[in-house]
């Protein structure tokens, strides 16, 4: 068989958008191999998310479901994954290219003794071959890869495809959580301030850097984020920001930090540096707002202000805050 094996993010109860996107990809995949698409969920108390799985058009949902299971360990998925991977008939296997996904996928991959293409935005089988499409070179060129054998193991970048949503009647099953102690076993997770949108999941990202000259400024970036609405937007930094302590590791985007394609991306007092470039140049719109017209960001974007920050963001906030209002 030439089923496309997906690994679904589960994070309190709830699945993650990249992974939706992730099941997108692997429909389009199984088109070409003649294959259905299989989605795995590991963790407890999956019903809601197996719920929310049948409505992406995959043929069949497994539940991994245990107490064991209830907080994320590598070792452990990795063994269930390999094994719904046997059971199913898998040629490939798809994750998102999130945190989880840059953990757990080479540990599947290893058991199946096959390799990774990482941060994948396209994918195709062709002749019996998989082929994968990546950015490379921080972003300035793309390059094809050729699988040379199978099983083929691929992490796709979230924001490449739209979230899959087409219900179906697909098969929902449940197996055991894989005998044996775990290796690693998470006890407890600390979250960060609730209320926010993950960035690899935003809609729009509002970034700011350098630019802003103090680290309270960024109650501009905030605003201008928040006037989207709840849900919509997440706020971004640069490295050079995160460097100086004026915001917090979690919102870098960058070749260090996270790489996003959200369909709206805003630049506000960022120079363009090759190292944020790689991070979002993938982005379907980019706004770029500077005073220094030769900025790099200004090659990238799709927009571009050239002007002070201070005076163009709260008109901007102003103006975006009006249209959310008039919806």
């Amino acid at each position: 068989m030439s089923n496309i094996l997906v690994i679904a993010e589960v994070r309190g109860g709830v699945v993650k958008r990249p992974s939706l996107e992730t099941v997108t990809a692997a429909l389009q995949l199984a088109a070409q191999t003649g294959g259905k698409v299989v989605v795995v969920a590991c963790g407890s108390g999956l019903d809601a998310a197996c719920a929310e799985l049948r409505k992406t058009g995959a043929h069949k949902v497994v539940a991994v479901d245990g107490p064991a299971f209830a907080n994320y360990s590598g070792d452990g998925y990795a063994k269930a994954v390999v094994e719904q991977f046997a059971a199913n008939g898998a040629v490939a296997v798809l994750m998102a290219h999130t945190a989880m996904g840059k953990d757990l996928l080479p540990r599947v991959a290893a058991l199946l003794d096959a390799s990774v293409i990482t941060d994948a935005v396209g994918l195709a089988c062709e002749g019996g071959a998989f082929t994968a499409k990546k950015p490379v070179f921080a972003g300035k060129a793309t390059m094809s890869a050729r699988a040379t054998k199978t099983p083929f193991c691929a992490s796709v970048r979230p924001g490449t495809f739209a979230p899959a949503c087409s219900p179906s009647d697909a098969e929902v099953s449940k197996a055991a959580a894989p005998a044996g102690d775990l290796l690693a076993v998470v006890k407890e997770i600390v979250a960060s301030a609730g209320g926010k949108v993950p960035l690899q999941e935003a809609k729009v990202i509002v970034a700011g850097g350098r630019g802003l000259k103090e680290p309270q400024h960024f109650k501009l970036i905030e605003d201008l984020a928040a006037a989207f609405g709840p849900g919509v937007a997440a706020v971004g930094a640069s490295r050079a920001v995160v460097d100086a302590g004026w915001r917090p590791h979690g919102e870098q985007v960058g070749q260090t930090g996270k790489v996003v394609s959200p369909p709206l991306y805003f630049a506000i007092g960022i120079s363009g540096a090759i190292q944020h470039l790689a991070g979002m140049r993938t982005a379907r719109t980019i706004v770029a707002i500077n005073k220094d017209a030769d900025a790099p960001i200004f090659k990238v974007a799709d927009f571009g202000i050239v002007g002070d920050a201070f005076e163009v963001v709260p008109a901007l906030t102003a103006a975006i805050a009006d249209v959310m209002k008039g919806k």
